[in-house]
């Protein structure tokens, strides 16, 4: 099987996925359960995403500026600084531990 048969039929089961979900029931979406579950995955995901695109080179865990700097980011994001001050400031971050050579 190539890999663009692979994306077709991914992305069919993608199709046919979202076609299912049109036949839930409004009222099953609507009582509190369900809605808090939708919610708390998309964050576990984004969550998850997030981590392994910061410790993660090809199959090895790297432990880099990017943690420092994510660390930066979590830490403007708890006190709700603007985001594009959180942007900057891990950039920062990450560019003087670079420049330093430390965690290069």
């Amino acid at each position: 099987m190539t890999t663009w048969n692979l994306v077709l039929l991914a992305s069919a089961a993608v199709l046919a996925l979202k076609l299912v979900g049109y036949l839930v029931p409004p009222s099953f979406i609507e009582r509190p359960t369900p809605s808090r579950v939708a919610t708390l995955l998309t964050v576990a995901l984004l969550s998850a995403l997030v981590v392994t695109q910061t410790v993660q080179s090809g199959a090895h865990i790297v432990l880099d500026a990017r943690l420092p700097a994510l660390g930066v980011a979590a830490v403007l994001l708890a006190i709700r600084a603007p985001f594009i001050v959180v942007v900057l400031a891990a950039a920062v971050v990450a560019a003087v531990l670079r420049l330093l050579g430390w965690m290069a």
